[in-house]
């Protein structure tokens, strides 16, 4: 088999996603407009989608931002990870 090396991302890389999956409510909807506002200032705030599951515990949230290297894409993760409310980070 030959090994496969994933797609490199080339930078700045506009409209990047990051999408959060957490326990629904205002505080993960506030982390993540803060995380995003201290590692990438300028991301359309308007451009955020939330879905909730299907009973209404979960909530992912999607943003779109200039991605401007590996280390803030790192720092972002980091910081969304460090707060409980937030399960995964994709």
């Amino acid at each position: 088999m030959t090994q496969k090396t994933p797609p490199k991302i080339e930078f700045p890389c506009p409209d990047y996603p990051i999408k959060v999956l957490g326990e629904a409510g205002d505080v993960l909807q506030s982390l993540v407009i803060e995380v995003m506002t201290k590692h990438a200032p300028g991301f359309d705030p308007e451009r955020i989608t939330i879905k909730d599951s299907g009973k209404g515990r979960w909530q992912s949230v999607t943003v779109f931002i200039t991605a401007t290297g590996i280390e803030q894409l790192e720092a972002i993760h980091n910081d969304l990870r460090a707060n409980p409310v937030t399960k995964i980070v994709l």
